[in-house]
């Protein structure tokens, strides 16, 4: 094969594979925007405060929800990250409390085998509405997520389509350089023989 025709092809090839990875990359940065837009819309609109330091009920948690609460006290609840904290160390602390440590369904089924009860029903309906919400902040979450690993693979697309293109102008160039007649593997020619008599 020709020095040329190589150039050629790999460097058409460079420039295809960099305008697929731009399109991506422009794809993927437009999902984080309308994901964090979407989520941050959506999680305001709830106007879901946090609990200030100081107030009871942020100094009933313990320590460990305490920590992780503490970065958005006061905060207005915008962000996935917010979401997955208010769900797993506020709302799942309370949760607990609520339902001695059991969960939805075993306090239904609780709740079926003694009709009567009124409280252990009150019960259930606190711990079904809260299980509802904070499965809504968990996917809100999730969805965020989502996003942010859409940016990341966004700047990794931007910066494989730069390296692409440099690399198949480099190519271009050394294609108008190589000789028309120059193979990519030479082919060895065995030394001719000398006969001696």
């Amino acid at each position: 094969m020709r020095r040329t025709t190589f150039d050629a092809l790999a460097a058409t090839a460079g420039l295809l594979l960099a305008a697929v990875l731009l399109t991506a990359g422009i794809l993927l940065g437009w999902a984080h925007s309308f994901v964090s837009n979407e989520v941050h819309t959506q999680l305001a609109a709830q106007r879901i405060d946090f609990p200030a330091t100081t107030s009871p009920a942020f100094t009933a948690l313990p320590k460990a929800d305490q920590a992780a609460m503490a970065r958005y006290a006061g905060q207005q609840m915008t962000t996935g990250a917010q979401a997955q904290t208010y769900a797993d160390h506020f709302i799942a602390r309370h949760l607990t409390l609520i339902g001695g440590g059991k969960t939805y369904a075993q306090l239904s089924a609780a709740s079926m085998a003694q009709p009567a009860n009124t409280a252990l029903a009150g019960q259930v309906q606190t711990v079904f509405r809260g299980d509802t919400l904070r499965s809504m902040l968990l996917n809100a979450y999730g969805f965020w997520k989502i996003g942010q690993i859409a940016q990341i693979a966004s700047v990794v697309s931007y910066a494989g389509a730069g390296l692409l293109l440099a690399l198949s102008l480099l190519g271009l160039g050394h294609l108008r350089r190589a000789a028309p007649d120059q193979e990519l593997f030479p082919r060895k020619t065995a030394p001719a023989r000398t006969s001696t008599a």
